[in-house]
């Protein structure tokens, strides 16, 4: 029961995968970059639960056609307009390890915390 579940709904357990992973990324690194890299693991198995949140079966654009039931556009665009923001999070973010490591010479934050403790 529990398996063919899981099966059927495939697309949630790849969330709950991607927001682990994501989670355990950001949470148990102490590297800079791969905390960058855990955030946009977090941020796909968003993006993903939205998408699949919206999916209705045999749905159709409301933009062209009469036929019922429609698909509302609006977590599409959200989900475009969350990935540009994620883009330039990267970005900032990446700017930010990039001067950071300039500075100090490590992106390990445990370090980074001993450097600005000496100061």
């Amino acid at each position: 029961m529990i398996l063919e579940s899981l099966l059927t709904q495939y697309n949630y357990v790849a969330v709950v995968a991607l927001l682990g992973i994501g989670l355990y990324m950001i949470v148990e690194s102490t590297n800079l970059v791969k905390k960058v890299i855990g955030l946009n693991v977090f941020q796909t198995g968003i993006f993903l639960l939205f998408i699949t949140a919206a999916y209705v079966e045999g749905g159709a654009a409301p933009v062209l056609t009469n036929e019922a039931p429609y698909v509302s556009p609006l977590p599409h665009v959200l989900i475009l307009t969350a990935i540009v923001v994620g883009v330039s999070l990267v970005a900032v973010a990446l700017a930010l390890i990039v001067r950071i490591y300039g500075a100090y010479g490590t992106l390990d934050e445990d370090v980074l915390r001993e450097v600005r403790a000496n100061e």
